[in-house]
């Protein structure tokens, strides 16, 4: 019988060296390359296929190895990240089985500001917040602090210590600098001082959390305990020393139950599936906020999403043979006619 075949799809690199987010960019290589020693080692048969600006390459290299199932890397490219969720509407009217979720969960989740209303539609907590499109604004009707973050852009882009904001006019200045940089659409949100959880979640065979993290912020003169762009990222810098991940985290049983069904619930209600991650900010009162929903988080083999699954009891091998065995066993739509 001949071994199942799996495309990986994934966006190549193409910012220089020297960007500030090319980092970010270069470290999907490494997920790539351990994706393909997994299948492999699991006996499949892998090709990979790396798209930018040029969705016929897809469509080209599901016609040239007719794989069995895609696995679902693509993040967008780097001026357009909605484009992410671009890709699987493509491999779903191409009628190809792929892994993680689907083209509408993600278009949701990569609108912050959407997924809040749906959050807050089902009576979820999240902070408050309003959308800025354009200067100038109205007073914030927030109470100080609010951090300010792109509404379209995840992976704490645009993220560093001047997002947190104490009054109107810095508030107007950070506004302009976002808009400036990630686009028009700013969120600004209620700052929630505390504690800051992420929760993993595996459709595996069935829906469960996996073991919590927690960011343990180490108090520093003049900065914000926040997750910014090199603290994520820049593995040399001071705010990535000064936000380790502990994995699992320490917490009260109660706190974790409580976090657990609000993660799932998320997970379901955005029609999540495969794989996700919920960050959350627990108040000084011990009130959980549900920060953003992460649809197919960083897949990394160092990231926090898989110290989860191993903490689990969970390889990473196994879990991503699993991923590929979910997208095969999923209905398949009748879709022909694109292939030819």
């Amino acid at each position: 019988m001949p071994a199942c075949k799996v495309l990986i799809l994934y966006n190549p690199p193409v910012l220089p060296a020297n960007h500030p987010e090319a980092i970010s960019e270069h470290s999907l290589l490494d997920t790539v390359a351990a994706v393909q020693r997994s299948l492999h080692a699991r006996g499949y048969q892998v090709s990979t296929v790396g798209m930018t600006y040029q969705p016929g390459l897809l469509v080209d290299a599901v016609r040239r190895y007719r794989p069995d199932a895609v696995f679902n890397l693509f993040e967008g490219t780097n001026e357009h990240g909605h484009t992410e969720a671009c890709a699987a509407a493509l491999l779903e009217w191409l009628g190809v089985p792929f892994t993680g979720c689907a083209f509408d969960t993600l278009c949701l989740a990569r609108n912050k500001a959407l997924t809040k209303n749906v959050l807050r539609g089902a009576g979820l907590p999240t902070p408050d917040f309003f959308v800025v499109e354009r200067l100038p604004m109205p007073a914030s009707r927030l109470a100080w602090p609010v951090i300010v973050k792109p509404n379209l852009h995840d992976a704490s882009l645009g993220i560093d210590h001047s997002s947190v904001v104490t009054n109107q006019a810095d508030l107007e200045a950070r506004i302009l600098h976002v808009q400036r940089t990630c686009g028009p659409e700013v969120l600004v949100e209620e700052f929630i001082a505390g504690r800051e959880f992420t929760v993993p979640l595996v459709g595996t065979p069935t829906l469960r959390p996996l073991p919590l993290g927690e960011i343990a912020f180490l108090e520093r003169p003049g900065r914000w305990p926040i997750v910014t762009f090199a603290a994520k990222w820049q593995t040399e810098s001071a705010d990535y020393r000064a936000t380790p991940v502990h994995v699992p985290a320490v917490v009260e049983p109660q706190l974790e139950r409580e976090l657990s069904a609000l993660a799932r619930a998320a997970f379901q209600l955005l029609k999540c599936r495969d794989y996700a991650q919920v960050d959350f900010r627990v108040s000084q009162a011990g009130q959980p906020y549900i920060l953003e929903v992460n649809p197919n988080p960083c897949f990394d083999p160092e990231a926090g999403f898989a110290h989860s699954l191993t903490e689990a009891g969970l390889s990473y091998e196994e879990f991503t043979a699993q991923l590929v065995h979910n997208a095969l066993a999923r209905p398949r739509p009748s879709c022909s006619t694109a292939l030819t």
